[in-house]
């Protein structure tokens, strides 16, 4: 039996469902759906994606940005989890509706929009913070023996690899040594990036610019992961990106696991 989990920055919850998300995600049939970037709340939906939302995925936890039209996160899944909670009890990344929780049978599944540092990298110092908070959350549960499945945009690239310009972008905010170097960290507290583990040499990407004809050519980054626990990877049976999938600046990616 496989449990799949399907993360995507919509970039924009209603402008996603008017171009036909919804259509792809019941054909696709995930068994969760982590968006991230809705910049909505639920009640700014109309009635109808409502309602289709609803009878395609029983079981939503939101958590918008209080700041309206920005960042904010949502979790839908056909079968309840066993616990949710809404962000990482810091105020300065909650109000920014970054983060939801769910709790399932021998994992913890973090849906996370990582901050933007900004051009000027004004936000980087935040961006990294949250990556330290975040990380002594995991931290904590591996102490306690559990497993963790971390998703979403990590607004990071980790390697050379993993986007097309990696020395013309190496002051820009998203590929800066210090952003890179977190995810080494988290690579180094028993967390592991499974597509790239899965597949060492293979160049795909999860964004492009809109600007330039960017994925039409290629040129592309890759930004959105799964980052799991070690223990967990004998079950980790493949991580899918979707880059033919349009709606989005980003593809949806989805993690095929045993359970």
């Amino acid at each position: 039996m496989y449990m799949r989990i399907t993360t995507w920055n919509v970039n924009g919850l209603r402008a996603a469902l008017i171009k036909g998300m919804l259509d792809w995600a019941q054909s696709h049939a995930p068994d969760v759906l982590c968006l991230q970037e809705i910049k909505a709340r639920p009640d700014q939906l109309g009635d109808s994606h409502l309602r289709q939302l609803g009878e395609t995925f029983p079981h939503l936890a939101w958590n918008p940005a209080v700041r309206p039209g920005y960042s904010g996160v949502v979790t839908m899944a056909r079968t309840p989890p066993v616990e949710i909670r809404v962000g990482i009890g810091d105020s300065q990344y909650d109000i920014e509706g970054r983060t939801i929780v769910s709790q399932y049978p021998g994992f913890t599944l973090f849906n996370l929009y990582f901050p933007n540092g900004k051009r000027d990298h004004t936000r980087v110092p935040f961006k990294l913070d949250f990556y330290a908070r975040l990380l002594e959350l995991c931290d904590d549960l591996h102490d306690q023996g559990q497993a963790v499945v971390l998703c979403g945009d990590f607004n990071t690239a980790h390697r050379e690899i993993d986007l097309r310009h990696p020395k013309e972008n190496a002051n820009t905010t998203g590929f800066l040594p210090e952003e890179r170097i977190w995810i080494d960290r988290y690579l180094a507290h028993g967390l592991v990036d499974a597509y790239r583990l899965l597949y060492p040499e293979r160049v795909q990407y999860t964004w492009w610019t809109y600007r330039v004809n960017a994925r039409a050519r290629r040129v592309g980054w890759r930004l959105d992961y799964f980052l799991v626990s070690e223990s967990l990877m004998p079950q980790v049976e493949d991580v899918v990106i979707h880059e033919e999938v349009l709606g989005s600046d980003h593809c949806p990616v989805t993690l095929i696991l045993k359970i």
